[in-house]
């Protein structure tokens, strides 16, 4: 069949829809199998190359299981799966599942780091999970099975796995408190911690959601986001299945490349468009669009009714440039959808109310910073998103760092509480009580609470404190990126101790000049920007272009940029005293 005689899964269907109320992942499929809703992967282009509706992937994954038992894994075994957005590791991940196992996704090699780079990652995180079993893609066979050797793991292409015959077999059943999947933050490397989500945490979170998206009979889902994070993962690949709604899929390396067939998509769809982004994932589009190129040329995003903002700080400014390229093709500032989440709470943990938008409150930098009003300096301000309400059945609280409650308005640790929230980290009882106390799950992160929307800050570990004031990285990276030449993504801040002992910032920013002297006004440059803004003297050094990590999701790994600082392993230009 060529891809001009495809046709897409459906958007509507005549199956009464059911927002994710079933007590396994396993039921979910099954109950979306009967409809005609699925998922369709598109190459590069957006052009479709495979429609796979639920009944298809309910065989298939199925068949998968009886492949899995038959190679030896037990019910409660873990399964490492290189997550590749396919028909391939869907039908493999629900497989896992009606085999009583643990799926565990695991990321594809990224633009950022090496060969040797990813098998370290992957060996880590195999040593952390103990799988029974790791399966591949087949072209990943040299690392993958690296990585698989190197722990001791069984390693199987998918290819070969796939093909096995296997008889059918009783499937054991599941119960909501089982264990339906181990999912690695994005940042998982060094130190990985499996968060065990059950199928209650899962489907209630799921349920959550698609409440508070307030999803309706004509909405399709359309993501180029990894299935290796949890956005991707449990927002658009688990959370489709048990609520029922077709998706269109771009790799996310495709999108990478070329970022703008991800709009294409959107506006092929005659329905409503439900679709999430990173803040970098707008930023890459309205920097594609040519000033000289009308969008409404090319694209129709009126009926793009969600646009959804997560996983990352959300950039006021960048989400109005969005706007400005691309307001003339019916994209409506109201779609937007700011959410707040994490893989600990299982994805969602707010979500804006539908047709807000997005919301900034414009705070003082001493409420920030943590010193007392009144001192003698200009008054400083930084736009702070709203993220939205609570989802269903969930809390959240704002904590001193001793735990004590803190009133709206006050900007402390985030705490949320609900029937979503982990079981805890995979054989890590130590991390899990560090962050978990009476059923609460210390997030991390600095916000604080306003009329019933929270409003985060930043993370706390990112938090730079000099002279006992709090300085925000995301405060420093944006005051350089003001400066003509520097995008998002080129600068990171963290706190470095110099030789006499003092706490002190340091701003690595990639540069793309190879001129001494330019190099050398650049460093004054950006110097004197800080300075300005922050009233603080920091270590400049500037860096080759793509020297700064990323995490396996792209966003900008400040600790890692730290470690490989300090190491001697980033090393920056020589400039001009």
């Amino acid at each position: 069949m060529t891809s001009a005689t495809l046709t897409p899964t459906p958007s509507n269907d005549a199956q009464p829809r059911r927002f994710a109320d079933f007590a396994t992942l396993g039921d979910a499929l099954d109950y979306a199998a009967q409809g005609q809703r699925g998922l369709n992967f598109h190459d590069a282009r957006g052009t479709l190359i495979r429609p796979y509706p639920f009944r298809e992937l309910q065989a298939d994954a199925k068949a998968a299981a009886y492949r899995l038992i038959a190679a030896g894994i037990a019910a409660g075994d873990r399964v490492a799966l290189v997550a590749e957005t396919s028909a391939e590791f869907a039908a493999l991940f629900f497989g896992t599942v009606y085999a009583g196992a643990w799926p565990v996704p695991l990321p594809l090699p990224t633009s950022f780091g090496g060969k040797e780079s990813y098998i370290d990652q992957l060996r880590v995180q195999l040593e952390s999970c103990d799988p029974a079993m790791l399966i591949y893609p087949p072209e990943l066979a040299e690392m993958a099975g690296a990585a698989a050797a190197a722990t001791g793991t069984k390693g199987v292409d998918w290819a070969d796995l796939l093909a096995r015959a296997a008889e059918a077999v009783d499937l054991p059943k599941a119960s909501g408190d089982d264990i339906a999947y181990l999912q690695y933050s994005s940042g998982s490397t060094r130190f990985p911690h499996g968060v065990a989500i059950t199928h209650h945490a899962l489907l209630n979170n799921l349920a959550a959601h698609s409440h508070g998206m307030e999803v309706v009979e004509s909405d399709r889902c359309i993501s180029w986001l990894p299935w290796y994070h949890d956005m991707g993962l449990v927002g658009c690949f688990l959370s489709p299945i048990a609520n029922q709604v077709s998706v269109d899929y771009l790799k996310t390396e495709d999108f990478a490349r070329r970022p703008l067939a991800w709009l294409d998509l959107i506006s092929r769809n005659p329905g409503t468009s439900i679709s999430y982004s990173p803040t970098f994932g707008y930023d890459i589009c309205a920097r594609r669009m040519s000033s000289q190129t009308k969008a409404a040329d090319r694209f129709d995003l009126s009926r793009w009714r969600l646009a959804g903002n997560g996983a990352d700080m959300i950039r006021p400014d960048v989400m109005q440039d969005f706007v400005d390229a691309f307001a003339d093709a019916g994209f409506q500032a109201s779609a937007f959808l700011p959410s707040y989440g994490l893989a600990e709470a299982t994805l969602a943990v707010s979500i804006m109310p539908p047709g807000e938008g997005i919301r900034v409150e414009l705070v003082e930098e001493t409420q920030l910073s943590g010193v007392p009003a009144g001192q003698d300096r200009p008054q400083r301000y930084r736009a702070i998103v709203n993220c939205g309400k609570p989802v269903r059945d969930m809390a959240i609280e704002i904590r001193e760092e001793d735990g004590t409650p803190l009133p709206e308005r006050a900007i402390g640790k985030v705490w949320c509480s609900g029937p979503s929230v982990m079981v805890g980290y995979f054989r890590d009882p130590e991390a899990t009580d560090a962050c978990m106390k009476d059923g609460w799950l210390d997030t991390g992160d600095m916000g604080y609470l306003s009329d019933g929307y929270i409003y985060i800050v930043g993370r706390a570990k990112d938090m730079i404190i000099v002279n006992g004031r709090n300085h925000w990285p995301q405060d420093i990276e944006w005051a350089v990126e003001q400066l003509p030449g520097f995008k998002q993504g080129d600068i990171a801040a963290f706190a470095i101790t110099t030789p006499g002992g003092e706490e002190t910032p340091a701003v690595l920013v990639q540069c793309r000049t190879s001129d001494g002297e330019e190099r050398s006004r650049l460093r004054d440059e950006i110097r004197d920007r800080v300075r300005a803004v922050t009233g603080m003297n920091c270590v400049i050094e500037l860096i080759p272009p793509r020297t700064l990590p990323r995490t396996s999701s792209g966003k900008l790994s400040r600790a890692k940029a730290r470690n490989l600082y300090l190491s001697g392993e980033i090393k920056p230009y020589a400039v001009a005293a």
